[in-house]
């Protein structure tokens, strides 16, 4: 019998300098508990950054220090007072905006090549991207919902899209690997 050794991720090791260049745009995100969710991501992941857009709860935050645990300490975190408001400067900077949204237009996440630098923006689990950030997106992603709801946790969709961001950018010829990172 082999012995299984657990890899320890909390250890105090210091964030890599390599981002993956994607940033998250979270669009009037009303529970703290998801938007620390996604501050894990980001900093698992090693996103860029997270721009807390409307009422999105932005650190310093209790609810959202709870799900975050630490991690809204390093990943960096802009505010601003509307998606739109943090769009238009990434658009202008060469980021690609993909709207993770269940539109008509949307390509399954699995059938998306992204084209980084990347901005995913994140609408509210009620009500979507705000109508006014729509227009703004080059592209849109879905996950598949093949029940009744045409949603999830957008905590978890930002889980899927995200490592699949990774999985994208670790797997281009040109991106350095300065880390031992696992196969894929």
């Amino acid at each position: 019998m082999s012995e299984i050794i657990i890899r320890q991720g909390d250890s105090a090791k210091p964030r890599s300098a390599d981002f993956l260049p994607v940033i998250l745009i979270l669009d009037h995100l009303r529970s703290a508990y998801n938007t620390g969710n996604i501050f894990r991501l980001a900093e698992a992941t090693r996103a860029e950054k997270i721009l807390a857009c409307g009422y999105t709860p932005a650190p310093p935050h209790e609810k959202l220090a709870k799900t975050a645990r630490g991690c809204e300490a390093s990943v960096a975190c802009e505010v601003f007072p509307d998606a739109v408001s943090a769009i238009l400067p990434l658009k202008a900077q060469g980021y690609c905006i993909y709207g993770i949204e269940t539109a008509d237009k949307a390509e399954y996440y699995w059938q998306t090549k992204l084209h980084f630098p990347a901005a995913l923006v994140l609408g509210n689990e009620a009500l979507g991207i705000s109508e006014a950030a729509l227009p703004l997106c080059d592209h849109f992603i879905s996950l598949p919902a093949l029940g009744e709801k045409n949603s999830i946790n957008v905590g978890n969709c930002a889980a899927v899209v995200l490592f699949d961001a990774l999985k994208q950018w670790l797997q281009r010829k040109d991106t350095p690997r300065k880390q031992t990172l696992p196969n894929f």
